[in-house]
């Protein structure tokens, strides 16, 4: 009975984790250019709080050129270009956030609303996704994987290999193998991603790193309820949080931010700079994944230390 009632208990933390992002996800200050006159940045902002109340952070900008520059520099998701003589110009960039793209798209097309036959907002999505993946399914797809791998690995080194350090020389060749691996996969065959095919090996390389060391580390340090603990944050915490799906900003506010500080958030981020937008932005979320790397191998060494001599052989 007491089993049926925990895996009962277990099933409805597993639907929350990853049910309750999802119900809730909308437009929360997503960064968002505007280009024209202060007078009709001022309209639009109005215009854009009453349609979302508090959905968009506005960055005023001279020109489309500034605007599209902010785009693939990752400092915002579009822009809206202002001008004199007709509808707005609307800029996107599905390869950031496809969500993000429709909730902009949809909201353009509401500015513009008016008598049949009006001109429409114009849009043009200056960093697109690549054809073989137009709806961005395939790279959300492929981030869990990614995830899994670094878990996968952590796991079956910590039961199956004798010896900390023997474990993570391990977990480094699993995950460079493991990095090559799934980027020839979803690259060159799949074509869900673009850019340098060893830039987005060593993201992945990376990420399943700094999720395989985590696991390791605690294991070392606690035993076997450190791999659950591991596992129950990157997992059930770390994947519905990372905003792969939609965006860090599309999630209830402040639980984004947490999602990008976990190796999940700041790996797929960090896939979307190297593959879409040329390395740009990615010094956050490198930092993120270096920052886990190596706190997996300061738990590993004091997990070495601290046990007895007799045992040491056996971890």
């Amino acid at each position: 009975m007491r089993i049926g009632i925990g895996l009962s208990l277990l099933v409805g933390v597993l639907i929350t984790a990853f049910a309750w992002p999802a119900a809730n996800t909308e437009p929360r200050d997503v960064p968002l250019a505007v280009a024209g006159p202060p007078e009709a940045v001022a309209q639009v902002e109005q215009q854009l709080n009453a349609a979302v109340p508090d959905g968009f952070d506005l960055e005023p900008v001279a020109d489309a050129a500034e605007a599209q520059g902010l785009i693939e520099d990752r400092e915002v998701y579009g822009a809206i270009v202002l001008t004199p003589d007709g509808p707005p110009h609307v800029l996107t960039a599905s390869a950031a956030s496809p969500a993000v793209a429709q909730v902009v798209q949809a909201i353009a097309a509401q500015m513009t609303s008016g008598p049949e036959g009006a001109p429409q907002a114009p849009i043009e999505d200056v960093v697109p996704l690549p054809d073989d993946d137009p709806r961005g399914a395939g790279f959300s797809a492929a981030a869990l994987p990614m995830v899994m791998g670094g878990m996968i690995v952590g796991i079956a080194l910590s039961f199956a290999v004798a010896g900390v350090w023997r474990r993570v020389a391990g977990g480094a060749i699993a995950a460079i193998g493991g990095g090559l691996v799934a980027a020839l996969v979803v690259q060159p065959w799949l074509g869900t991603l673009e850019g340098n095919y060893l830039a987005n090996a060593s993201v992945i390389a990376l990420t399943i790193a700094a999720i395989a060391f985590t696991l390791i580390g605690l294991n070392a340090l606690i035993g076997p309820a450190g791999i659950g603990l591991g596992a129950a944050v990157i997992f059930l915490l770390g994947n519905p949080l990372s905003g792969v799906t939609s965006a860090p900003e599309m999630l209830p506010t402040g639980w984004g931010a947490l999602g990008q500080l976990l190796p999940p958030g700041a790996g797929g981020n960090l896939l979307r700079s190297t593959s879409f937008f040329d390395g740009a932005a990615a010094g956050g979320p490198v930092l993120v994944l270096s920052t886990w790397i190596v706190l997996g191998v300061a738990l590993a060494a004091i997990g070495h230390a601290r046990r007895p001599a007799a045992q040491v052989a056996r971890i």
